[in-house]
């Protein structure tokens, strides 16, 4: 179900795109993660059990911003999440993927601290957020948009990456970079690196 204000070509080549360009990155599995933008008082998202990689205009649903409990065409199971995020900041567009070092590296610690030159031109550092349940929960919808609102990207601990801006590609560059990072903090460990010695080193000044 695609409203007439979503049908836009333009903004379904954008999910098309995207959506394309996470899954060839490596950054979803085949049917994984979830996109969506918000349509003046609409929210458009993709399908519950969508391939991202191969995405056509029948995938993305057309559903009320606010939340009426009739949603049609199985909008993703991380739906109201999206409204929860859309309500609490002034994102327009939000992305959900799975990168695989950052989930990883989320495991046991609170922040994802980069290393790297262009991760730290990016980011200072990336909240992770822990929760009992992390697909699609309560705790999630509460919780995080109050962290999107401070960093544009924020990690579920063991689940993956929520990246907010004005557009989709904002996202992608978002949780791209923080992939592209997290892979170089992983291979200078297995190198025998010490995770102190990388944070402490020259030029490292925070």
């Amino acid at each position: 179900m695609i409203g007439k204000n979503s049908a836009d070509p333009e903004l379904v080549g954008q999910f098309i795109r995207i959506g394309r360009v996470l899954f060839e990155g490596g950054l979803n599995n085949s049917h994984s993660g979830n996109m969506s933008m918000r349509v003046e008082d609409r929210l458009l998202i993709t399908r519950r059990g969508s391939m991202l990689g191969a995405l056509t205009a029948s995938d993305l649903i057309d559903v009320n911003l606010e939340g009426d409990g009739c949603d049609e065409g199985l909008p993703s199971t991380e739906v109201n999440v999206h409204r929860s995020v859309y309500a609490g900041t002034g994102h327009l567009a939000l992305v959900h993927a799975h990168p695989r070092a950052a989930i990883a590296l989320s495991m046991n610690r609170d922040f994802i601290i980069p290393i790297d030159a262009e991760g730290r031109y990016y980011f200072h550092r990336i909240p992770v957020l822990a929760v009992g349940e992390s697909i699609g929960s309560k705790e999630v919808e509460e919780k995080l948009p109050d962290l999107l609102k401070e960093s544009p990207l924020v990690m579920v601990r063991g689940h993956g990456a929520f990246a907010g801006g004005a557009t989709l590609e904002d996202g992608l560059k978002m949780i791209h970079s923080l992939e592209w990072s997290c892979e170089i903090f992983m291979k200078c460990l297995v190198l025998g690196m010490e995770e102190k010695d990388l944070r402490d080193g020259p030029g490292r000044g925070d």
